[in-house]
């Protein structure tokens, strides 16, 4: 009888595990624990610096929580949907980025977790730092700022501002677009990895960068806000959750524990009271347990020699920073070459087009000119025919003139003979004035003599009429026998006779003269036109200059040279222990300390000139703003830059004194 082994089907469930760019799912067996779906999930994103990292779930009651590794995933208080969703983030944060984060993914999915908090104001940024951080998270998506790309309409496709910002000042979406702009073209030559990690460089220096919040009460039932962070624990008060007013680091604390709702957290001095605040939730105190051991493991962690698993990422990373700055510049070369190349196609093509251009004007010219010409020659056919009969008109006019200068000679005589008739005419009329004039003086003598021979015939009337009165009728009789002899009154007006019978006809050769005279002016003028129309200007065909010549010197062409622009990452001088680990010797050792001292001076004078433009940008858009809508955070923000105080300098203060006497003022909040 065969006995054969039946194997039972292992059983598996679907889970959905939610990164924030990706989505994965897997069929993990119901004996799995949470190590090894974690496991799962970093291997297929190719995550090794693990310890950051956790799987989030919210739990039947509403609570976030994280998976824990040690136990059964299905044993947990996971939601019981299928699949079972997951939410792959960062639960622990770095004290320095860019120290700490070695693997680009790291440095991709913390820029993304952060970029989000921003984003839904979880973390609070001023305005003007919300500008350049979205400025680094284009370079980061899109590249080097391309004028041409880039079309009007940005905040509405991106995610780039937070709501409160863009609500709080009177700037249109417009507005913040163009002062987005001007920090994202600054960026160029930034690959992805640096935008994000200056990203991350500029977001954990601010106030709740790295924060999980927590509501606690001391023993005075005041309501307080505890901040689990890389550094140690802050205490808040309940309207300020940005400024701390106390704070533990991790090096001073030596024991965490909680019982019920009752935390204690023992010092390290002795001579100080233990530390003691209370939560209302056990779920929530389970959380901060969690969280605090996490963070005061990764804090201790950092101040040891560095693991030979870190020793080896940090050699590789280092491999492969330069090997991809390699990259880069070879790509900056080629890309410098390359758009060399396109400007000298561009200047050529325009060129071309512009010979092009001039063809086509040349042709049309020359076609101008054929038409012109045949125009001309058109032009000259009708002027050589205008010619001819100019020449048969001036024929004529000549014949015309040779007539007329005829008639005008003919009329010349008969005007001679006229101004000889006209001269004798006068003659005679001076003479027949002076005879009359003669006559006159012979008439007026004879009325002299006519009114002396009155006078006398009066006189003798006189007398006779004297010497008839006495002597009556012999003096009658004898007047009447005599006769009376009478002289004329008046001389008589001789007529002048009609001595220039043809003086009439003369006058009628005068106008016929002027009439010859003026049709001889017409025609002369006529002959003058004539004249003018057949002195025609020459045409002188001018055809275009040869397009080979115009082609010369396009050999000659240089493009224009820029330098790629790659700043280099700051660091720390990392703490390693060669004598410990041979993966690196004590040169390569110096060299890196060398390197990253230098990163970190260039880091300094960059940040002090981004100081600046972060000031400059604060006031200018300082009189945009709109005081009702400016909340709390944007008050305390506004308070610290007046006292010129920031996050470190204010964690410094917030832990000065010695452990009991803060012990001593929480109890007292």
């Amino acid at each position: 009888m065969n006995f054969r082994r039946k194997h039972k089907a292992s059983k598996c469930f679907p889970v959905k595990i939610l990164t924030l760019d990706a989505q994965l799912e897997f069929n993990l067996e119901c004996k799995a624990n949470g190590r090894d779906l974690f496991d799962l999930v970093c291997r297929t994103i190719g995550l090794r610096e693990t310890w950051y990292f956790g799987l989030q779930y919210e739990d039947c009651k509403g609570f976030l929580a994280w998976l824990k590794m040690d136990r059964k995933v299905q044993d947990q208080d996971v939601p019981k949907t299928t699949p079972v969703p997951f939410v792959f983030l960062a639960k622990f944060y770095p004290e320095n980025v860019a120290e700490e984060l070695v693997q680009e993914i790291t440095q991709h999915l913390f820029f993304l977790q952060v970029k989000q908090s921003i984003l839904n104001m979880d973390i609070y940024c001023p305005p003007e730092i919300s500008v350049l951080l979205a400025s680094y998270a284009l370079q980061a998506k899109y590249g080097d700022y391309d004028e041409a790309a880039m079309k009007p309409g940005l905040l509405g496709t991106e995610d780039l501002l937070p709501k409160r910002v863009l609500d709080q000042y009177q700037m249109t979406a417009e507005m913040w677009e163009e002062r987005i702009k001007i920090w994202y073209a600054d960026h160029k030559g930034l690959s992805r990895d640096e935008a994000e990690m200056e990203y991350l460089r500029i977001v954990q220096d601010l106030e709740m960068y790295g924060v999980n919040y927590f509501p606690i009460k001391n023993k005075r039932d005041s309501e307080l806000w505890l901040g689990v962070t890389a550094l140690g624990l802050n205490i808040y008060e309940q309207d300020n959750k940005s400024v701390p007013r106390i704070n533990f680091p991790w090096s001073e604390i030596q024991n965490i524990s909680y019982e019920d709702k009752k935390f204690a957290i023992k010092p390290v001095d002795k001579t100080a009271p233990p530390f003691i605040f209370y939560s209302d939730k056990h779920r929530v105190n389970k959380l901060i347990l969690d969280l605090c051991i996490g963070n005061h493991d990764l804090f201790m962690r950092r101040r040891k020699p560095d693991s030979i698993e870190v020793q080896q990422m940090k050699a590789q990373a280092k491999e492969e920073k330069l090997r991809r700055q390699g990259e880069r510049n070879k790509l900056a070369r080629e890309k410098q070459l390359r758009e060399t190349a396109e400007r000298e196609k561009a200047a050529l093509e325009q060129q071309l087009i512009h010979f092009q251009e001039e063809f086509r004007l040349a042709n049309e010219q020359l076609r101008r000119s054929e038409e012109s010409a045949e125009l001309l020659a058109e032009k000259a056919r009708v002027a050589e025919e205008e010619s001819m009969l100019l020449t048969q008109k001036a024929s004529d006019a000549e014949q015309e003139l040779q007539r007329i200068r005829l008639s005008a000679m003919k009329t010349e005589e008969e005007k001679l003979l006229s101004q000889r008739q006209l001269h004798e005419a006068k003659q005679i009329a001076s003479r027949l004035l002076e005879n009359s004039e003669r006559c006159a003086a012979e008439a007026e003598q004879l009325k002299g003599d006519l009114l002396q021979a009155r006078y006398a015939e009066t006189q003798a009337k006189k007398k006779l009429l004297e010497f008839l009165t006495t002597q009556a009728s012999v003096a009658a009789l004898h007047a009447a026998s005599r006769p009376i002899t009478r002289i004329p009154t008046s001389a008589s007006v001789l007529s002048v006779p009609n001595l220039f019978p043809s003086s009439g006809s003369s006058v009628t050769g005068s106008d016929h003269h002027l009439h010859h005279q003026s049709d001889l002016q017409q025609h002369l003028r006529r002959l003058d036109d004539v004249a003018n129309d057949a002195n025609l200007p020459a045409y002188e065909a001018r055809l275009p200059i040869p397009l080979a010549n115009q082609l010369t010197g396009l050999t000659n062409l240089t493009g224009l040279s820029s330098s790629g622009y790659l700043p280099a990452i700051a660091a720390s001088e990392l703490v390693n222990s060669s004598a410990n680990y041979d993966l690196m010797t004590h040169g390569d050792m110096e060299q890196l300390s060398l390197e990253i001292e230098k990163e970190r001076v260039e880091y300094l004078e960059k940040s002090k000139q981004l100081q600046e433009q972060l000031r400059e940008l604060r006031t200018e858009i300082e009189v945009l703003k709109v005081g009702e809508k400016q909340t709390l955070y944007d008050q305390l923000h506004e308070e610290q830059l007046r006292s010129g105080n920031d996050k470190y300098s204010t964690l410094k203060k917030s832990k000065s004194g010695s452990t009991g006497a803060r012990v001593a003022f929480f109890e007292e909040l």
